[in-house]
């Protein structure tokens, strides 16, 4: 049973989408990801969003360019958390999308990412599943500590090919 719905607008977001897919599977969070449009497919849309829970998502992860009406209308139809990844476009460089996420109005929110941001929208949906599922929060703990030493790492790298003294004086 998936856990986390992952929605977008056109297959031709699936490229940053899919980002959240690879994060969901490095923690073995189950999900189903659909191309559905609230505009172009208004029925299939709000039978999805509208019976989600009852299949056992208990988070949305929504990518829409544009207008970018995908997470709000998830979120005034779902009762349970909605991510909004605003995807980059061409004309505005998806500070549209952005501005149509995140300015939803009281009552609707939606949790939103930065611009393209596929993969911190799957880190936060796993957060959000981990308050009642301890194993989730552990494997979150690992992987903080396995950011924290690729970056150990990479400083050191930086100290052995000589810019200790850059590093110093900053």
């Amino acid at each position: 049973m998936a856990k986390v719905g992952i929605l977008m607008g056109s297959d031709s977001d699936l490229p940053i989408m899919s980002k959240a897919c690879e994060i969901l599977d490095r923690f073995g969070v189950e999900y189903e990801v659909k191309v559905i449009s609230a505009h172009r497919m208004p029925d299939i849309f709000v039978e999805y969003a509208t019976k989600a829970e009852e299949r056992g998502v208990e988070v949305i992860i929504a990518g829409a360019g544009g207008a970018a009406h995908l997470p709000g209308m998830c979120a005034a139809l779902y009762r349970l958390p909605v991510i909004g990844i605003p995807i980059h476009t061409q004309s505005l460089g998806g500070v549209d999308s952005l501005y149509s996420i995140v300015q939803m109005p009281q009552g609707i929110p939606v949790a939103t990412v930065a611009i393209d941001g596929a993969a911190n929208a799957a880190i936060l949906a796993t957060k959000m599943l981990a308050i009642s599922d301890r194993a989730l929060r552990e494997k979150l703990t690992n992987y903080s500590k396995e950011m924290k030493k690729g970056v150990v790492a990479k400083d050191e790298k930086l100290l052995k090919m000589g810019y200790a003294g850059y590093l110093k004086q900053m």
